[in-house]
């Protein structure tokens, strides 16, 4: 899978909850009935010294219902740790959307189809209609910047595909955190993690929108491909399909990725000065590559070690 699939990925599951127009939306798949549960071994790192712990736990943002995830060596790490810390703490939908919208709106400019040529315009209408929205629907978003139109698309394909941010790791940890009274915070906000995307040059934002919707045939089996790969703890694997292809988009790659690694490596160099013991979740993305976070830790004479089970 090249950077153009992987980073259209990446975003729906980096955003997790549900920002787009309600009409936009398909209605959420029906509850499936009572099944047992499905194994699943994601991997998990820990970085250490004398007085401080910190684990390091790749997450997916939205899941299929039924795996079980939180147990085991996880379940040992988040007990024993007294702070939650995610990407950013989950906001309550109503701040959500007062955050989004300016960064989504773009009041000044064309309708978003008017910014596509010709051929990438059909290619995007193309692909808003294979996820089952109505005109109307599409004409809503020509108000919007194309980075969130992109992140919609997924957002849906994500759904469709029966993958809910209510079953995702975030969801169950973020519960458990407080229901255990553990304090939970975030290594980003919400306006800055929106901001990287509203910030990014129009073209990127256009191509990366343009890549979606190109790929949108491939989202289900891409995310799929995903997730199995996660519930082994094949991060190598994991790696491979999300990195084989880095030139494609090499903004997007540094934006989202390399440099959010780099900020997060030195927030875990900083809180190792604090001793206690820290449980850090972020998307399995971050956790994988060339330059995941654990590379980053590198730079500062760290090592995350692999937690065996």
């Amino acid at each position: 899978m090249d950077l153009k699939t992987m980073t259209v990925a990446l975003t729906a599951l980096l955003l997790g909850g549900n920002t787009a127009p309600q009409a936009a939306l398909a209605p959420a798949p029906p509850a499936p009935a009572a099944e047992a549960a499905i194994p699943a071994d994601p991997a998990l790192w820990v970085v250490k010294d004398a007085d401080t712990t910190i684990y390091l736990f790749g997450t997916v943002h939205a899941l299929k219902p039924r795996l079980s995830w939180f147990d085991s060596a996880v379940r040992k790490a988040f007990d024993d740790s007294a702070q939650l810390v995610l990407e950013i703490p989950l906001p309550d939908p109503a701040e959500a959307q007062k955050v989004v919208l300016p960064l989504a709106i773009d009041p000044d400019g064309p309708p978003l189809r008017q910014k596509l040529t010709e051929a990438d315009r059909a290619t995007y209408v193309a692909a808003m209609t294979k996820l089952g929205l109505p005109a109307q629907a599409v004409d809503q978003f020509d108000q919007f910047e194309p980075w969130f139109a992109a992140v919609t698309m997924a957002q849906i394909a994500l759904q469709k595909a029966g993958f809910t941010p209510g079953d995702g790791a975030e969801m169950a940890l973020d519960k458990a955190a407080k229901a255990a009274g553990k304090p939970v915070s975030g290594l980003e906000t919400l306006q800055q993690q929106l901001g990287y995307f509203h910030d990014l040059p129009q073209a990127d934002q256009i191509a990366f929108l343009v890549a979606g919707a190109k790929d949108v045939d491939k989202f289900d089996s891409t995310i799929t491909a995903m997730v199995d790969k996660w519930k082994a703890g094949d991060a190598e694997g994991l790696s491979a399909l999300m990195n084989e292809d880095l030139t494609s988009q090499p903004n997007l790659y540094k934006v989202l990725l390399v440099d959010r690694n780099a900020r997060w490596a030195e927030w875990i160099d900083n809180r190792l000065k604090t001793p206690g013991t820290v449980f850090v979740a972020v998307g399995a993305g971050h956790l994988a590559g060339k330059d995941s976070v654990q590379v980053q830790l590198g730079k500062h004479h760290l090592t995350a070690t692999r937690v065996k089970y």
